[in-house]
């Protein structure tokens, strides 16, 4: 059967479903996953194509959206998208990481239903298994204000999503195989800016408008500094907070970390340069994209504008200047600083710690010295249908132990409607980002050394930024505080590629006893089932 005929009785089915829900409106997306020859440094290479198109295709929503994404598996292996930032309310079962969600087998399909509760802002999509990130397979997303929700800026020209990443000429399974060797990645081979190498990717803008770009970078470790040869880049959103709108020449842009700026061509009309650089590396890659001005009859010439290369308190000064505007409407009509989150009790303070070694002769990472392993079911299954043996909650400890690096499959324990702090310790040499799916968090402090507790007086308890991202400084810590209002399995990881797929991750059970469909879903309808999942009946419908 053709996968336009699949989608028809499909979509009828979850539009019944979907009845139970609250109407708000309905996109639908088909997506063939299929693989495809691309040429983002010059050479031809094997990329993870969505529809036809690398990177994929955007997804445009606005808040309280549900979006039915039928995706078609074309490739020769199982193969999951996950939604970085999208916190897929009372549903982890849909979060697509292997945690939460059977992989599509090849040559099937599957619907992911999200609802992109309560949220505004600019995110992106990603595959999640193996080392299919570094073939391509991700693509934009993009959730505006409803219609009568105050935006603090006015409606842009020009919107445009740009991601940036560092990329690696070698095949993503020969990638998988040195790490499955037991070895470390050698350094990417280049930076790429929305699939492109050098001048391959161009905007065109009038004279005197302004424009809003929406900057992910969906690599696989580097952190990037954005600029604008010539022009100033006004912040005006992170992850979903609207923020202060503090003018920066450049931006650094930590793997897995998304932001929104503004910028207006008021400068005189040519071509100028769009550079993304590495950070913090011995060995500096850039890439670049043109600006073009419609009236532009000069092309660019010379060398990029230079920026910060490994200066770290450089990036931790604009770090801490990063602010929520207290007064501009989120996705909801009422202030963002409505909600005083400095001034709520923690319950528990859980400190994470990052650690690289050998186990067994080969390299593996950990948190708190369990390097993760998966189990043979989506721990979100195991845990719906009660099956034994699949994991353990306490698993890792909330505080480091010390000790060597063991492999488990690390499952940390937290109640609902608490409100917790973290703080992540890097005693490493390089910067570390860190992502927690299904949540928004406060960044409310970050300096270099050992975290203690009077670390604390140095919080920002007030304007701190909200977001899902969070860079570590080298020798440094970051502390954050969460509420965890958001009921299921979530994914705690490293968004270091490589370090993420050799252990440093774990999940965080975010539990109640309520069975209300207020606190948590039900498993979805047309959830696949896997491992010792399979033959358990789902719920009817």
């Amino acid at each position: 059967m053709s996968p336009l005929k699949m989608a028809v009785p499909l979509a009828l089915l979850l539009l019944l479903f979907a009845s139970a829900k609250a109407e708000s409106p309905y996109r639908f997306f088909s997506w063939n996953v299929t693989y495809g020859t691309i040429y983002p440094l010059g050479k031809p290479q094997q990329g993870i194509l969505i529809n036809g198109q690398f990177p994929g295709p955007d997804i445009h929503s606005v808040t309280n959206d549900n979006l039915y994404i039928n995706v078609f598996n074309s490739l020769d292996e199982p193969f999951l998208i996950s939604w970085n930032g999208v916190q897929n309310r009372r549903n982890s079962y849909e979060d697509g990481v292997y945690g939460t969600t059977c992989p599509i087998p090849p040559g099937k399909n599957f619907t992911y239903i999200l609802q992109v509760k309560d949220q505004i802002g600019s995110f992106y999509y990603f595959p999640s298994l193996a080392f299919h990130k570094a073939a391509g397979g991700f693509g934009g997303i993009r959730i505006l204000s409803r219609p009568l929700i105050p935006v603090p800026f006015d409606e842009p020209a020009g919107d445009w999503t740009v991601l940036i990443g560092d990329w690696y000429q070698k095949n993503h399974t020969d990638l998988k195989k040195i790490l499955d060797r037991g070895h470390k990645l050698p350094f990417p081979d280049g930076i790429l800016i929305n699939g492109r190498g050098p001048n391959g990717a161009s905007f065109t803008v009038e004279p005197g408008k302004t424009y809003r770009l929406r900057i992910s970078n969906v690599g696989l470790q580097n952190s990037l500094n954005f600029r604008i040869q010539g022009h100033k880049m006004k912040l005006v959103e992170v992850e979903g907070t609207h923020t202060m709108q503090t003018t920066f020449s450049s931006l650094d842009v930590h793997v897995g970390q998304s932001y929104s700026v503004l910028f207006t061509a008021d400068q005189t009309p040519q071509d100028y340069y769009i550079v993304a650089s590495s950070r913090f590396s011995t060995k500096i890659l850039t890439t670049t994209a043109v600006l073009h001005y419609s009236n532009s009859n000069r092309p660019v010439s010379g060398p990029p504008p230079g920026g910060p290369t490994i200066q770290i308190d450089w990036s931790i000064n604009q770090a801490r200047a990063i602010r929520t505007n207290l007064t501009a409407s989120g996705p909801r009509p009422n202030p963002q600083g409505s909600y005083h989150y400095g001034m709520i009790n923690t319950t528990k303070t859980i400190r994470v710690a990052s650690s690289a070694g050998q186990v067994n002769g080969k390299q593996r990472y950990a948190l708190n010295s369990v390097s993760f392993v998966p189990a043979d079911t989506p721990l979100k299954l195991a845990d719906y249908f009660n099956i034994g043996g699949v994991f353990r909650v306490g698993s890792i400890s909330s505080a480091p132990t010390g000790g060597g690096i063991y492999l488990d499959t690390s499952v940390m324990g937290a109640d609902y409607r608490t409100f917790i702090e973290i703080v992540f310790q890097n005693d490493e040499d390089i910067v570390q980002s860190y992502h927690i799916n299904g949540y928004q968090f406060w960044v409310v402090g970050m300096d270099g050394g050992q975290w203690t507790a009077d670390s604390r007086n140095q919080y920002n308890l007030r304007d701190a930024v909200a977001r899902s991202t969070t860079q570590v400084y080298p020798k440094s810590w970051t502390a954050i505080y969460v509420a965890l209002d958001n009921v299921g399995m979530w994914n705690v990881r490293s968004e270091f590629w490589a370090r993420q797929y050799l252990g440093q991750q774990f999940y965080l059970r975010v539990y109640t006893t309520s069975t209300s469909l207020r606190d948590e879903y039900p498993i979805p309808i047309n959830a696949l089932l896997c491992g010792r999942a399979v033959g358990h009946h789902k719920r009817p419908l």
